[in-house]
């Protein structure tokens, strides 16, 4: 497999992260990515930015080293009503925009309550990609997700991050290949990112990876093969 674009990234802005937007393009480029997304934490997140920085993106070059850039937003997810902590006017702004549930910032409940949360979350027109839905700490019915993701036109993350030996989330690698094999049965595309909070970590994808090639994933069903099919999946959502 080999992927072109990353586009779950964070860079100083998100306030532990630890690297700037030019030393993440410059790792993107040595790493042979074609596009790489900025996607900064949502101001619930203690120490990120505030919705003015997000207003202000069409500063920053729509190419650094050549590679194609792309900013959206980590929008947190903030109650069991599928509220996120981003208005309307800030994701006019972005290109893309990712969801994600953080126990830091909303206690879990239970499968039932956390799954009927992501699927209210799906239903948000400019909510393009679930970030890392693979913690047991957030347990979540998959066959729900999968079909509330088909439905509504929302990408479903593998999350690198996740599946490093040091991550503090829980059962990753199985919960992954439940999602994963129930995304393969239906057609339901997936995007694979790496959620660097360094520049070493862009594009390093490597144990996702591992994964969908251990399960043999379709690979017609990753956005992350092409610029082209990550646009379009991203545009059936909500055209940016």
């Amino acid at each position: 497999m080999e992927f072109v674009l990353d586009v779950h990234t964070h860079s100083l802005a998100s306030g532990h992260a630890y690297s700037t937007i030019q030393e993440m393009a410059k790792e993107a480029a040595k790493n042979g990515l074609e596009l790489l997304g900025i996607s900064e934490h949502a101001p619930a997140m203690p120490g990120t930015c505030n919705e003015m920085y997000f207003h202000n993106l069409k500063a920053i070059p729509d190419e650094i080293d050549g590679v194609e850039m792309l900013f959206g937003i980590e929008a947190n997810i903030i109650d069991f009503e599928g509220g996120v902590d981003t208005t309307p006017r800030t994701f006019d702004y972005l290109d893309y925009a990712l969801a994600s549930f953080h126990p830091g910032i909303l206690t879990p409940g239970s499968s039932i309550e956390n799954t009927q949360t992501y699927l209210k979350v799906m239903e948000n027109p400019y909510i393009n990609i679930i970030g890392h839905p693979d913690d047991s700490r957030v347990p979540v019915d998959y066959k729900e997700l999968v079909a509330q993701a088909k439905a509504t036109k929302t990408l479903l993350e593998v999350n690198n991050s996740s599946l490093s030996p040091i991550s503090f989330r829980s059962n990753v690698r199985a919960n992954y290949k439940t999602m994963l094999t129930l995304c393969a049965e239906q057609g339901v595309p997936i995007i694979v990112n790496s959620d660097a909070h360094i520049s070493f970590a862009v594009g390093d994808l490597a144990y996702a990876i591992d994964l969908l090639e251990e399960i043999d994933f379709p690979e017609e069903l990753i956005a992350n093969e092409s610029v082209d099919r990550f646009k379009y999946w991203i545009s059936l959502k909500k055209n940016f």
